[in-house]
């Protein structure tokens, strides 16, 4: 059966080559069995005749058996008509059946006189109800007791115009499982299908194309899903046993003057429950003797970098140093003045490697890596160039972890003779089931409390309209002492037009607020420019900070309370929220503002009343996952998420997910080497699974 599952598909009968070469370009089928993996999207009752009596214009899908008794051409023009046959079911009622294209083909095709079993979307016109191109069958040629829930598939435009429609489609897959006639092999061992009571892959595949009812139809998709999630799991985790067995972690045992001195001198303010608890679970890694691997989630100003600091310190402590990676430039600043500000007196010497330290400054750090004197490097993705060597690289922390590739992080390993521990750190709150998908093979830690005096910001949605009070509200905050950004969109698709935009409302603002200073940042200006620009921002000479998303992470003004957020609908939930952590680091009451104009999609409306609503990051991402899909949300294709979940939805099957984790989980504790003949056919399945999904790749 496998082997005929990799038949290809030009020789099912109703393809050949032209349909072939059709349904490769537009949906990847080449072969038997990916044809077999091409769901329908949704499926219509069949099994139920209506009468023309009962029809009305609203219902979805009706079928009506009948006959024509006669057609009717309208002209529409030179070239087109309009062809309409007179359809009854016997009762004296009549309804109508209208073709626009290939009218005269219809008026062939279609006997007066001949029963018909007529399907389609009733609508009223003239009084009358009518289908537009509906499906006809020979009633004498349709056994509808055995059809039950007609399934639909989508198909592009190029295939419609060739002929391959939802119903042609359909056609192709029914010959296909008349063709399959032995059972198909099963992918999931008993001892699962029967603990968790699974249908058969057979049983499953067929009845998600012809099921015979809705239960039925919910079973199979059960089935589908979980084997999905199942195999994701299981390479997850057998990654990451596998991981385990093999590398050692260097071990932390010590925690020392850098650490202990840290805590009594610099401390800058009490560290909440949360950082304690974290900072305890990230020693108890580095002191275990096997590789660190954490992920760290804590909503924007909940201190992570702090927590990262002291577990750099403990590196430190232990003859080692410690590396932290940024995905920008901006924030490697950052981070390094941060780091510097924390570490005032102390005698550790701090460098930052981006791609603006160049000639000797730049063979300074790499000389200070090399004979250790350089105890904790700041930098960006110059920090994996082949050229950048550590004497005693024991500790990477790596920010905003969705902006770095598989592959870039793992250059870090082989600049140390041992793996470093590694803490990935993010601001972006990952949901449970997505962190479980993404970062699988991470132990996680969270933080979930703000330290004391932090205000929760007050966020408020309003309309252009409204702009000439919202100045007045913007001025009587600088008059107060407290500077303001004003973030404009700049999205790639337009540009040009976007950087125009933020260019004349930067004008636009200077006039409207001729007695203060106004910053201007973009991401297409000179980095030096863009910097000049940032550092006046938070010296506070200018009071406004005119900007793209280029603010989105990295910038702290704890003097800043308020964010603007022009044309906020062009925004995905997870970017307004990153937004408006720019604002609320200081004591002050700080507010974000929405702007938009009075038209809104209803998921546009959604994502704005959920910011309003709420300054919990996880329910942000939670409802972002369940708006927008774990296909779009930033990163996930970096991750390791980029294979095809083909039935199941991360956000919507949270069940399933865990279900699948726990299962994989049995059997990699039960066979950690992943070579016990008693789960022979999953290892089998995951290796052909790894040959076909090349973006499995290693998630860590």
């Amino acid at each position: 059966m496998t082997n005929l599952l990799q038949q290809d598909i030009q020789y099912l009968p109703g393809v050949g080559p032209q349909r072939k070469k059709l349904l490769a370009e537009e949906l990847g089928i080449v072969t038997y069995g990916d044809l077999l993996q091409y769901y329908p999207y949704k499926h219509v009752d069949r099994s139920r005749l209506y009468a023309i009596s009962e029809l009305t214009g609203d219902m979805p899908f009706i079928q009506v058996k009948g006959h024509i008794l006669s057609f009717e051409t309208f002209k529409m023009g030179a070239r087109k008509k309009r062809v309409v046959a007179h359809f009854t079911d016997g009762t004296g009622r009549v309804m109508d059946l209208t073709w626009f294209n290939y009218a005269d083909s219809a008026v062939k095709k279609y006997k007066i006189g001949t029963e018909y079993v007529v399907f389609g979307r009733p609508q009223v016109f003239n009084g009358r109800i009518q289908v537009v191109h509906p499906d006809m069958d020979e009633a004498s040629k349709l056994e509808l007791s055995s059809m039950g829930m007609q399934p639909y598939y989508n198909t592009s435009e190029k295939m419609k115009k060739a002929g391959l429609n939802s119903r042609t489609m359909e056609r192709i897959i029914k010959t296909l499982l008349d063709v399959l006639k032995e059972p198909l092999e099963e992918t999931l061992p008993d001892f699962i299908t029967q603990s968790l009571h699974l249908m058969s892959r057979d049983e499953a595949l067929r009845k998600l194309h012809y099921p015979h009812g809705s239960k039925e139809l919910e079973r199979a998709r059960v089935r589908l899903k979980f084997e999905e999630l199942f195999y994701v799991q299981l390479n997850i985790l057998r990654y990451a046993s596998d991981q385990r067995r093999k590398y050692r972690g260097y071990t932390f045992s010590k925690v020392g003057d850098h650490f202990n001195g840290f805590y009594s001198q610099n401390l800058p303010f009490p560290l909440t429950e949360a950082q304690k608890r974290v900072i305890r679970e990230i020693r108890k890694d580095m002191g275990s003797g096997r590789q660190m691997n954490r992920l760290l989630q804590g909503d924007v100003g909940s201190g992570k970098t702090l927590v990262a600091l002291m577990s750099m310190l403990i590196a430190l402590d232990n003859g080692y140093q410690a590396c932290i990676m940024a995905p920008t430039e901006i924030l490697a600043e950052q981070h390094l003045q941060t780091i510097m500000d924390f570490l005032h007196d102390m005698d550790i010497r701090v460098a930052l490697l981006t791609g603006i330290v160049k000639g000797r400054r730049r063979q300074e750090v790499l000389d200070g890596l090399l004979d250790g004197t350089v105890q904790i490097l700041v930098g960006t993705h110059a920090v994996i160039e082949d050229t950048v060597r550590f004497a005693r690289l024991g500790m990477v922390v790596v920010d905003e972890q969705h902006r770095f590739g598989v592959a870039q992080r793992a250059k870090l390993w082989s600049k140390s003779q041992n793996p470093p521990h590694v803490l990935v750190m993010t601001a972006t709150p990952i949901p449970r089931t997505l962190a479980m998908t993404l970062y699988g093979d991470l132990d996680v830690s969270v933080i979930d409390e703000l330290p004391p005096g932090r205000k929760p910001v007050v966020t408020t949605h309003v309309f252009m309209s409204s702009m000439p009070s919202l100045y007045d509200g913007l001025r009587r905050q600088i008059h107060e002492g407290r500077q303001v950004y004003i973030v404009f969109p700049l999205i790639e698709e337009s540009e040009k037009i976007d950087l125009k935009n933020l260019e004349d409302g930067f004008e636009t603002l200077r006039q409207v607020f001729p007695e203060f200073r106004l910053s201007k940042v973009h991401g297409k200006m000179k980095p030096a420019d863009k910097e000049a620009e940032m550092q006046k921002f938070v010296s506070g000479e200018t009071q406004i900070l005119v900007a793209t998303t280029v603010i989105e992470v990295g910038v702290n003004v704890p003097n800043a309370s308020v964010m603007v957020i022009l044309e906020a609908q062009r925004f995905g939930l997870s970017q307004l929220h990153q937004l408006r952590g720019r604002v609320g680091r200081g004591a002050d009451q700080s507010y974000c503002i929405l702007v938009t104009g009075y038209k809104l999609a209803e998921d546009t409306r959604k994502r704005i009343d959920i910011m309003c609503d709420t300054n919990d990051g996880f329910r942000i991402a939670e409802a972002d996952l369940k708006l927008r899909g774990p296909g779009d949300l930033e990163g996930t294709q970096q991750s390791g998420m980029a294979f095809d979940l083909k039935l199941a939805d991360i956000a919507r099957d949270g069940q399933l997910v865990q279900l699948a984790r726990d299962e994989a989980q049995r059997i990699i504790d039960d066979d950690p080497a992943c070579d016990s003949p008693r789960y022979n056919l999953l290892w089998k399945r995951l290796r052909e699974l790894r040959k076909t999904h090349v973006n499995w790749g290693v998630i860590s």
